[in-house]
């Protein structure tokens, strides 16, 4: 057994390795086989066998920031492990490991990130405590988790954390992207939730068996649910987490969005308060992405966006873009944060390419405010699909009323939804401002 470091008690200065986590999953899952009816346990049952907080508990296994040897110690004895030392990193071996990989990231980026962020990407910025609390709500039995925010904010790199995580934990994970049903299938709700079905079996990695399993007798709804309880839950006795996203989609289709949303709100209601003979919704875990607010007409007790834990992720802070600007390996870090903070009002995605460009001197600070608008700049392709969505939208003559009015500017509910969806706006009581001083300057050159 490694014997504990004789500097301090308490020494902060090591993190699993690659080779400690296998084994400690392995353990576990040994371990819940036998002892926890084949469950994955809940970070409240490992720190009652550890006796280490849930906190610490997230750190270790996270295997992003450095414990102290005691928690590991502690973790791998819960399990009748020795560590060994291969079965950790000091904390010297973790800095080398992160200057090799920020040194190997940076020589590959070739353009600035979009979309989903690798889960190891260095640029991928924590914005807690929303990393721990979605992961901590999302593991709990028939759990119901709402991600909302703007576009380009994050929220799928942040599902895609959660997904990682849970995976370790023994959960099955099916994706549905609500972007793929096109208009034929969300104009009949038969169709769209035999489409729903198969998407989620596909992720899966299960056969189709729509053929066989579907009943409309009692209504498609039912169908839907009976194809979920008696086949994608039945399959394995393991949790499934269900994360939906892009669900916006269907705010445009109201009349399906109301029975699909209904029938997302049934299913939660027997995962978390269901009969004893249906425990096995218990098993659904499901996860809901959009970036507006849900402007129908829902019924209280049809919406599943008044119940589970809501998760708003909010603009980066000047101090997380500072952060970004280091990962950058911008010398001047502070200085360049605080300015594209200023400039960007921390839009996560619009930080990342000002920064992008900044390092590799393709902008300079001086430059930022006068040519941000320009035909050419590092923003232009952005600004012209935002431009576009807005007139498809109709949302164009709103948002030029918006950055004339100093003062702010009271809008009607559907467009300050809209607005604030894509993150154009941001609101003090009930008056709209612009969210950014590039969206300011932007849209008055268009007045």
């Amino acid at each position: 057994m490694a014997e504990i470091p004789k500097v301090c008690k308490r020494y902060r200065g090591v993190m699993l390795s690659p080779q400690g986590w296998q084994r400690l999953q392995s353990a576990e899952q040994i371990s819940a086989t036998q002892q926890n009816q084949g469950k994955p346990y809940t970070l409240e049952q490992l720190s009652c066998f550890t006796q280490l907080s849930p906190n610490t508990l997230t750190k270790v296994r996270r295997r992003e920031k450095l414990v102290d040897f005691q928690s590991l110690l502690l973790y791998f004895q819960a399990f009748g492990l020795d560590l060994s030392e291969g079965d950790y990193l000091t904390s010297m071996q973790v800095r080398n490991l992160e200057r090799t990989k920020k040194s190997t990231d940076w020589a590959m980026q070739v353009a600035p990130p979009r979309g989903q962020l690798p889960i190891d990407s260095p640029f991928y910025i924590h914005r807690p405590p929303l990393e721990s609390l979605c992961i901590e709500e999302v593991v709990q039995p028939g759990s119901l988790v709402r991600i909302k925010a703007p576009r380009q904010y994050g929220k799928t790199s942040l599902i895609a954390r959660t997904l990682s995580e849970v995976q370790q934990r023994g959960f099955r994970t099916a994706v549905v992207n609500l972007q793929g049903a096109d208009r034929q299938v969300l104009g009949d709700l038969d169709w769209f939730l035999k489409w729903f079905c198969a998407s989620a079996a596909k992720s899966l990695g299960l056969a189709d068996r729509l053929a066989d399993q579907w009943d409309p007798m009692f209504g498609v709804s039912y169908a839907c649910s009976e194809y979920f309880e008696n086949y994608l839950l039945a399959e394995s006795d393991a949790p499934l987490l269900l994360v939906l996203d892009e669900l916006d989609r269907l705010f445009g289709y109201p009349e399906l969005a109301t029975d699909f949303f209904g029938l997302l709100r049934s299913w939660y209601e027997q995962g978390r308060y269901g009969l004893e003979n249906r425990t096995i919704w218990h098993k659904l875990h499901i996860a809901i992405i959009h970036s507006t607010e849900v402007w129908l007409p829902l019924s209280l007790n049809q919406s599943p966006f008044n119940v589970g834990l809501l998760l708003e992720l909010p603009a980066f802070t000047c101090e997380q873009v500072v952060t970004l600007a280091q990962q950058y390996q911008l010398t001047a870090a502070k200085e360049y944060g605080h300015a594209i903070f200023t400039f960007l009002g921390g839009n996560p995605f619009l930080s990342q390419i000002g920064l992008f460009y900044l390092a590799h001197q393709k902008l300079s600070l001086a430059d930022l405010p006068q040519q941000a608008t320009n035909p050419d700049s590092v923003f232009s392709s952005y600004l012209r699909r935002l431009l576009k969505l807005l007139e498809q939208q109709e949302l164009l003559a709103t948002m030029q009323q918006v950055v004339r009015s100093p003062k702010g500017l009271e809008l009607p509910h559907t467009q300050a939804f809209r607005l604030q969806g894509l993150g154009l706006v941001t609101f003090d009581q009930r008056l709209a401002f612009p969210s950014c001083e590039l969206f300011r300057q932007f849209f008055l050159t268009l007045s």
